[in-house]
């Protein structure tokens, strides 16, 4: 028995009681809708809200009397200092698409049900809109609402951590004479999960990227060009579009390989089966490094002996529906993608009987 998307729901084994708030930050568009939101949280439905820190200090928050017995209610926290995934029952983002990347990249393990309003400019994944939030956010609390679970991947980076080392007369203190300034002290291993896409480019080199791709430990391809982006079905509308991917739907349990203009004429994207592991190193003799990031953060340099493992997380992102999974989708293609939009075909003219 295969699962119809559409019959995935949310469930509360008990009454939320802890709610976090994203909004996009230096938009004061969203000031209204934030602080209209909080009131009805804090006073509507007793929630306890929980605000980043960086959002209160915005002027026209700090500065409006009104809103002051609000704010004191809050639990705030800093990004990279504070961890709250143990504290959070579900989430609202404010904004763009960018908000709930944001939202995925505070939650390093079990992420909440994000709600997404639609206050930005693209609005892929952010299927609510703000005019009637009331209702819409009692039936998220009352747990009246459709879910579609958003794959991550689980990205590991091991880096070979070098260090500059001060040699004299080209002679260590052993007498060895030395070939380089450079020595391997270790490795540096550093994880990530990510929502949308892993890119891997040439970063600022005029040389084509140069990277092997191996998938369960065989290398399948030699990467000329640009660079290659490895994608969640999630991410398969974002950047890899852009770069002639398919899209497919976010219950589609897959990895997607996506080269960056490819020096090759065959070369085109893939699909393979969620749960395999790649990895991405440098070609041996590649020109130049190569630079990652992930969800467009974290941006840094790849060099030789360096690796970039990834593969599906046990951790996905619960994203709440506005309808359901399947009608949300094909609604964010026509909307934001113009998808298949094209002017009918006239039909043939009716001939009159003689």
């Amino acid at each position: 028995h295969i699962q119809d998307p559409a019959s995935q729901r949310l469930t509360w084994n008990k009454p939320p009681k802890s709610v976090l708030v994203i909004k996009k930050i230096r938009d004061a568009s969203l000031l209204q809708p934030f602080k209209e939101l909080c009131v009805y949280l804090t006073e509507e439905n007793n929630m306890i809200v929980y605000v980043e820190k960086k959002v209160l200090e915005d002027p026209a928050i700090a500065n409006d009397e009104n809103f002051g017995p609000v704010k004191k209610k809050f639990c705030t926290f800093r990004e990279d200092y504070d961890d709250i995934s143990n504290q959070i029952d579900f989430i609202i983002c404010l904004g763009g698409d960018g908000t709930l990347l944001y939202a995925s990249s505070l939650f390093q393990g079990s992420v909440p049900p994000v709600m997404a309003f639609h206050l930005g400019s693209l609005g892929f994944l952010t299927p609510f809109n703000f005019e009637n939030f009331q209702s819409q956010v009692t039936q998220v609390i009352e747990g009246n609402a459709a879910l579609v679970l958003r794959s991550r991947l689980k990205v590991k980076v091991v880096k070979e951590h070098r260090e500059k080392m001060t040699v004299q007369n080209g002679i260590e203190e052993n007498g060895v004479v030395s070939a380089g300034l450079e020595k391997e002290v270790g490795k540096q291993i550093m994880q990530y999960q990510v929502l949308n896409e892993v890119v891997v480019d040439r970063g600022p080199s005029s040389y084509l990227s140069n990277v092997d791709v191996f998938l369960n430990g065989h290398l399948i391809t030699t990467v000329q060009g640009d660079g290659v982006i490895v994608s969640t079905p999630t991410g398969s509308t974002a950047y890899a579009a852009a770069a002639g991917a398919s899209m497919i739907h976010p219950n589609v349990p897959a990895i997607m390989i996506t080269p960056i203009c490819p020096h090759s004429l065959s070369f085109r994207p893939i699909v393979v089966p969620a749960g395999v592991e790649l990895k991405i190193m440098l070609s041996p003799d590649a020109r130049n490094t190569a630079w990652v990031s992930f969800d467009g953060r974290k941006r840094q340099e790849i060099c030789h002996g360096d690796s970039i493992s990834i593969t599906t997380s046990c951790y996905p992102l619960p994203s709440i529906c506005f309808r359901d999974p399947v009608s949300d989708w094909f609604e964010s293609l026509a909307e934001c993608l113009h998808w298949n939009v094209r002017k009918k075909q006239n039909n043939f003219a009716v001939e009159e009987e003689e």
